[in-house]
């Protein structure tokens, strides 16, 4: 039970039934992440566009990036509700849960080329003191070949993690194994 009045797909009418048609065919589903922004559909819709934006949108950067990207800011918050989703995604790419649950307990504890550990150390530091990013920082990131495009992309999903974590946690939004399956990858 969230910590705030939700409103559910079956009471749903007006613009909130609109939004909530809207999500359900561009994600396949109705989540409970949007569902507690039910009292605001106007800024769940640029929500979803955020998200739709940064994580489907074209790129250097693979899905499979940016779900590891969402898990490791999301352990890093201790934030079940999006480490159990994100990890869901990921493993839609693994399909190796022993890889995934051992990535979730210590990210540096899996197989990973420079390129790649360069964003994942730069997300986790972000998330947890981002007063200590250098420059000296991104240029390491661009000596692995990423751009300043990418380093732009890598800080707003960082950023938008750190937000729907928040969300969550202050929210008290909750998860079930059935609600975080049956997303569109």
């Amino acid at each position: 039970m969230s910590f705030i009045k939700t409103i559910e797909e079956s009471e749903a009418d007006g613009k909130l039934k609109e939004v909530y048609d809207y999500i359900i065919k561009s994600r396949g589903k109705l989540s409970n992440i949007m569902k507690i922004q039910s009292l605001n559909p106007d800024a769940m819709v640029k929500h979803l566009d955020l998200y739709k934006s940064i994580m489907f949108g074209k790129s250097n950067l693979t899905r499979e990036l940016k779900e590891m990207i969402a898990v490791v800011v999301s352990v890093t918050n201790k934030c079940s509700y999006c480490i159990n989703h994100h990890a869901e995604a990921l493993n839609f790419y693994w399909k190796n849960t022993d890889k995934l649950n051992r990535f979730i307990n210590d990210f540096r504890s899996i197989e990973m080329g420079p390129k790649t550990k360069s964003l994942i150390v730069y997300a986790d530091e972000l998330t947890t003191s981002p007063h200590n990013i250098t420059q000296t920082q991104i240029d390491t990131i661009k000596s692995f070949g990423w751009n300043d495009e990418d380093i732009l992309l890598i800080n707003l999903i960082v950023s938008y993690f750190n937000f729907v974590n928040r969300i969550a946690l202050g929210l008290g939004v909750e998860f079930s194994e059935e609600e975080v399956k049956g997303y569109k990858y």
